[in-house]
């Protein structure tokens, strides 16, 4: 990680713009799971003790390009502050002269929280105009929102180009354990992929088939791959238009591709479809598989012994079912068991684990769903890219 973090910086007496992820679940004008506002505490608290004051900008939702109650950060404004236990002042915009003005105020350990910066237009086209007017509130650009950092936003990329610009503690962990996914990695190292779309993760097959030693592939993905083995897969999910490349990323990969063995079939697209285990050879006409069965689960395990890091991105079966959840949560347990450094990719491997209630022994689990596929892709994101390098 070459870039300068808040470590590097005289914080003393400045202003500090943070980008941070505060796109938290709400229900009726209240916050409903505060993990990401929580992630964000390390930073700002140290912020604080340095002596500066902090302004926090995020997004939340999808406001129709105009200010919106519906989608205002006030609820994350209450839970902040009696996380940090002290006021948090609630800005009527990002930009602007009311806010210009509270800015200009703040004194030493205070904390403000300006209004969703996607109230305007210009934050999502990277408006250099609206990002020279977020720069001007503070002294120094803090960015802590891992999870918007693929995006080229006025907050997240723009607002870089005029202040000195550095990683948060949450940025700076993302960028160090997915890092090593992609840089340095330990070996033996295992790659797990799954979801349903090869189409969406070719890129990322590619790049860490060229990494690790092995490339376990789960979920609708698998089926893609086994129909390219030339497998009926009858009803189940296989994309026709990528079975081409499966069969090209067969031949190159050879060994280093672990596919299901067995699988749970079942008759209709349900969570209470009838299911049975069948090997997948033999699944039956009209059904379809929502999750592997066990002995790829016993295959799995051998696959994983002995690993130095293992880097998991996709559920291996439709674990929205409880009845078709038993393989992601299997492989979620065995890799809390498996003694190597485990990095989880964000999105639905994080609910995963979380509901596995195994998130606790992962050794890192990523805050962005978007933003940690592009990485383990190995492409440069903007809000990375726009901060200051050692």
């Amino acid at each position: 990680m070459n870039k300068k973090t808040v470590r590097d910086i005289d914080l003393k007496g400045k202003r500090v713009f943070m980008r941070v992820d505060f796109n938290v679940p709400m229900a009726e004008g209240k916050v409903t799971d505060d993990k990401r506002i929580r992630a964000a505490l390390p930073t700002i608290q140290y912020v604080l003790e340095q002596g500066a004051s902090v302004l926090l900008a995020s997004h939340l939702g999808r406001p129709k390009g105009g200010p919106d109650p519906e989608f205002s950060l006030k609820p994350a404004a209450e839970v902040l502050s009696n996380l940090l236990g002290r006021p948090v002042i609630m800005a009527p915009d990002c930009v602007g002269p009311e806010v210009e003005a509270i800015a200009r105020n703040l004194k030493p350990g205070e904390v403000v929280m300006l209004e969703n910066t996607r109230f305007h237009k210009g934050e999502e086209k990277n408006d250099l105009e609206l990002a020279k007017q977020m720069a001007a509130l503070a002294d120094v650009y803090v960015n802590d929102a891992f999870g918007s950092a693929h995006r080229a936003h006025a907050s997240t990329e723009g607002i870089a180009r005029f202040l000195p610009a550095v990683a948060g503690f949450l940025m700076e962990q993302e960028l160090e354990y997915l890092g090593r996914a992609i840089a340095n990695p330990e070996h033996p190292y295992i790659a797990i992929l799954g979801g349903a779309k090869i189409s969406d993760k070719i890129l990322v097959v590619e790049t860490l088939a060229s990494r690790c030693d092995k490339l376990i592939i789960g979920g609708g993905m698998a089926n893609t791959f086994l129909a390219a083995k030339g497998l009926n897969m009858q009803e189940s999910l296989v994309e026709t238009e990528s079975i081409e490349t499966a069969k090209a990323l067969l031949e190159k990969l050879g060994e280093k591709l672990v596919l299901p063995v067995d699988a749970v079939v079942a008759d209709r697209f349900d969570a209470e479809a009838e299911s049975q285990v069948v090997d997948v050879e033999h699944i039956p006409a009209g059904w379809r598989m929502l999750d592997v069965g066990p002995k790829t689960i016993e295959l799995y395990k051998q696959t994983l012994q002995g690993a130095k890091l293992i880097v998991w991105n996709g559920p291996v079966g439709v674990f929205e079912f409880p009845k078709f959840a038993e393989g992601t949560f299997a492989l979620a347990r065995l890799l809390a068991e498996s003694g190597a450094t485990t990095v989880i990719g964000g999105g639905d491997s994080a609910s995963a684990v979380k509901k596995a209630g195994v998130a606790k022994q992962m050794t890192h689990v990523s805050t962005g769903g978007g933003a940690s596929l592009e990485f383990l892709e190995g492409k440069e994101l903007p809000g990375v890219a726009a901060l200051n390098d050692k």
